[in-house]
């Protein structure tokens, strides 16, 4: 009776199926850190709604009044250069309020982003498969650099049913088969790790910086006063009511002023 001899890897089978482990677990964390980039900026761009909402509508309206208070001490003293240079500055802040705020705009968003886990795991799902930095040659990087696009677009809505279909649409197409030979897989796979460790920096150095910034700085402050039950966005919104009606009672001092003097 012959019994088969078991076949003995070569070294660059070996290498190979080191290097594909390597890739996996690099994949995974990959896949994580670009969940938690996706996550964060959905939770910022929701934060700066809700912030924008209860605040950025009383600066609109206290720069207002002020830029008005500016405009009519340059009306009364005319040929004061000063007057007249903060009255334009004050007009130019009211209009970047305005602006920066455009509420009636914005679409209806919610107060928070919660993505359940399912939507979580399918996410995860589709950039596993499609992620542009697993990418072949740049006709395959511009194929998954739109499918990505849109399962970002479709996470950030909670939109299920979209990532489904962009995961269908990949796993039936043609650039989903893997190629044959150890030498060209061992190549290919060298080439993914080293996208794979490119992007992980890149995406660190995002997180770090969206971290860094004024805006996630106060929805940290703000979700640790929810903490402590306290609504520091109300907070600060009751502090620009007063100084809104403090505003309003100088220019109405001022107009009375006038009035007299006349």
């Amino acid at each position: 009776m012959i019994t088969g001899t078991k076949h003995r890897k070569t070294p660059e089978e070996e290498e190979l199926s080191k290097k594909l482990t390597e890739l996996e677990e690099l994949e995974s964390e990959l896949i994580q850190s670009e969940l938690d980039l996706a996550t964060l900026h959905v939770e910022l761009r929701t934060f700066e709604i809700r912030y924008l909402r209860i605040i950025g509508a009383r600066y609109v309206e206290l720069d207002e009044i002020n830029a008005q208070i500016a405009e009519f001490q340059a009306r009364l003293k005319p040929k004061n250069k000063n007057f007249k240079e903060m009255a334009e500055e004050a007009r130019t802040k009211a209009n970047e309020s305005a602006k920066a705020a455009d509420i009636e705009k914005r679409p209806l968003e919610r107060e928070r982003f919660t993505p359940s886990e399912d939507l979580k795991k399918l996410y995860r799902e589709v950039a596993k498969s499609v992620h542009p930095d697993l990418a072949n040659d740049e006709e395959d990087r511009g194929r998954r650099q739109r499918l990505m696009a849109e399962a970002n677009q479709a996470y950030e809505e909670g939109d299920e049913a979209l990532l489904e279909a962009i995961l269908r649409e990949w796993e039936t197409s043609p650039e989903s088969v893997k190629g044959e030979g150890v030498g060209a897989d061992l190549v290919r796979v060298i080439r993914k790790i080293t996208q794979v460790k490119e992007r992980l920096k890149v995406i660190e150095v995002e997180i770090d910086q969206l971290k860094d910034s004024d805006l996630y700085q106060l929805k940290v402050k703000v979700e640790e006063a929810e903490d402590e039950d306290r609504d520091l966005l109300e907070e600060m919104a009751m502090h620009l009511d007063e100084q809104i009606v403090l505003a309003r009672q100088e220019l109405k001092k001022m107009k009375a002023k006038k009035r007299r003097k006349l």
